[in-house]
């Protein structure tokens, strides 16, 4: 993928439409299992739960790293859909926007094996260019948001990042429908403390990059240090 290309799509040959089933089978199969076994979660079940053999999951993704990588970008494309969304929105009704980004990445999230979610971590450099396209499509956002004096100017994009990513997270012992209602709920509450009208100040918040450097096996060459290092 690169910055000219529709997030989700992708630059490789159309598929036949059984192998697009089957790699969407083979998809949806490992985020199920990454997320109930994790990444060591064995290939061979991973075809099992998608209906297909083991040969077949190959000739898609050639090995682990590949599918684990897929499954990721599968995630962040959804993610900056959603931003990209709220930033049009955002000129006309910011917390609007905010509120629906929100509440849409809650609707997705079974497509949502992130890393911040406690998904699989990957090094691919199209995964590091969809996160800062999201961290820029949400600076959008509060940028609109500002303007309109609708949010306090100390709110940061990998607040509303790291926030979806606790909304998002599965309540598994509650019925859907409670869930459902806990999440609109904190979503509200966390629109709410975005307002300007607010005497509680906030420490500092990391910037994009230095979450981003911890969302991957290993640091970057172009990651900066952390503040562990500077110690």
């Amino acid at each position: 993928m690169t910055a000219s290309t529709p997030p989700g799509k992708s630059l490789r040959p159309r598929l036949r439409a059984d192998a697009a089933r089957n790699r969407a089978q083979v998809l949806a199969a490992a985020r199920t299992a990454f997320r109930e076994l994790g990444t060591a979660a064995p290939l061979d079940e991973i075809a099992r739960r998608a209906g297909v053999n083991i040969a077949t999951l190959y000739r898609r993704f050639p090995d682990r790293d590949a599918l684990i990588a897929q499954v990721v970008l599968d995630g962040f494309a959804v993610v900056l859909d959603a931003a990209r969304t709220a930033a049009q929105t955002a000129r006309t009704d910011p917390l609007g926007a905010l509120e629906t980004f929100m509440l849409s990445l809650v609707d997705n999230r079974e497509t949502l094996v992130l890393p911040l979610i406690g998904g699989p971590v990957t090094n691919d450099p199209q995964a590091r260019d969809l996160q800062r396209q999201i961290a820029a499509a949400l600076e959008e956002v509060l940028s609109a948001a500002r303007a309109r004096g609708a949010v306090r100017p100390d709110v940061a994009a990998v607040d509303l990042i790291t926030t979806a990513a606790l909304v998002c997270r599965p309540l598994p012992h509650l019925p859907q429908q409670q869930a459902a209602t806990l999440v609109t709920r904190h979503v509200g509450i966390f629109l709410d403390g975005l307002r300007p009208n607010t005497t509680r100040q906030l420490p500092t918040a990391p910037t994009h990059e230095e979450v981003a450097v911890h969302l991957a096996p290993g640091p970057p060459e172009d990651a900066p240090p952390s503040a562990a290092s500077d110690r």
